[in-house]
């Protein structure tokens, strides 16, 4: 057998690449561009919330204020206010979600339904913890979530649980984010997703997760919109029925919401049009909206979070009295009085900041104030 053939033991060498030929290379990026890729600016300002900064005694109390808009929190048993609780949550907020970074204590939590009457949030959450584990409680179905792993819950139904120092990413997302497939997702609510797609959906919040600081204003849609899309794909795998009530309650909820949504800008949207577009009487109606502070209400902030997305886009020129007459408001102070009083900003502020073609998230009332929770952040995402 001849050297050349080659054995596998001495594989053949490489030859030098020939003199008199130009070495190829992969093209290089102009230098100008390179430049203004580094000149942008980071579009996304986070929102911050620590204990660390207070005595040990007053930790604990700080961190229930802060969560009292969505969860009643406790210490666990034989735990104490005076034996400190060293929690931290940071809140990047990218349009139509919420992105939260948590490190905290072991805690109990409920979500109760006098809860859900007092603070109207229907939003959708997705945690994936980093260490830790939680066991959460949806209508006598318990879910179980540990490293790595990923918990697909509805903030509309009541829920309650406990979790062991842990540390975790938390995503919100407004109801009508998904409600086009609300009928796939109400059946997974407190499920743990797994399998193919929950494995990708993790390495891209990972992936989101380092590159924050350096997110821009215009790349905030397309993460979006790929992690909505994601979400709902791991989402609609599973289904438990009867997860979070009847059948017949979430069909209901859900047509009420697309109903509402597909008429939000529309004059003749009124309790009695939505309930004999869904052959439902007035009394069915409240109490589905019960929850979330009452239909009008419902409609109201909905309307206010367009009006807010609509004065965040650069590119949308509608005067001011235009966007405050599709958000149901003929009269302009009227319509000031009100979004400052949801957002903490008046409109003329909001539309001044989206041309510097800066992100733009809206301020509560109490963040302007110096004391954020966990509800104001939540008001930041453009439903």
């Amino acid at each position: 057998m001849s050297k050349e053939s080659g054995s596998g033991d001495n594989p053949p060498e490489v030859p030098a690449w020939p003199a008199h030929l130009e070495r190829r290379r992969w093209p290089r990026e102009p230098t100008d561009r390179r430049e203004r890729q580094a000149v942008t600016q980071p579009g996304l300002v986070p929102s911050h919330f620590s204990t660390l900064g207070l005595p040990p005694a007053e930790q604990f109390d700080a961190w229930r204020q802060h969560m009292a808009p969505l969860i009643d929190v406790r210490l666990p048993d034989g735990m104490f206010p005076d034996d400190g609780f060293p929690a931290e949550q940071v809140g990047w907020h990218l349009g139509d979600l919420l992105f939260v970074q948590q490190r905290t204590p072991g805690f109990s939590y409920e979500r109760s339904r006098a809860m859900l009457r007092s603070s109207p949030i229907d939003h959708w959450s997705v945690g994936l913890f980093r260490s830790g584990r939680a066991w959460t409680e949806v209508d006598r179905h318990v879910a179980e979530t540990g490293p790595g792993e990923l918990l697909f819950r509805s903030l509309g139904y009541p829920y309650r649980g406990r979790m062991t120092e842990s540390v975790a990413v938390l995503l919100f997302m407004p109801f009508e984010l998904l409600a086009d497939d609300a009928s796939k997702l109400e059946g997974a609510n407190n499920s743990v997703l797994s399998g193919g797609l929950a494995g990708l959906l993790v390495n891209y919040i990972n992936g989101i997760e380092s590159n924050l600081s350096t997110i821009t204003a215009p790349e905030v849609p397309r993460i979006v919109r790929t992690m909505r899309d994601m979400i709902v794909a791991c989402a609609a795998s599973v289904t438990r029925p009867d997860a979070t009530g009847s059948p017949v309650n979430i069909g209901m909820m859900e047509r009420a919401h697309r109903y509402i949504h597909q008429n939000l800008h529309s004059g003749d949207l009124t309790p009695d049009a939505i309930c004999r577009a869904l052959g439902i009487s007035r009394t069915r109606l409240y109490q589905l909206f019960e929850p979330s502070g009452g239909v009008l209400n419902y409609i109201r902030r909905r309307r206010l979070l367009q009006a807010h997305a609509a004065l965040s886009d650069p590119t949308n020129k509608r005067p001011i009295s235009e966007i405050a007459e599709a958000a149901g408001f003929d009269v302009a102070a009227n319509f000031t009085r009100a979004f400052n009083h949801e957002f903490g900003a008046n409109p003329r502020d909001i539309r001044k900041m989206a041309a510097t073609e800066q992100h733009v998230a809206p301020l509560a009332l109490s963040e302007r104030q110096g004391g954020a929770t966990i509800g104001d952040w939540l008001k930041s995402i453009q439903g």
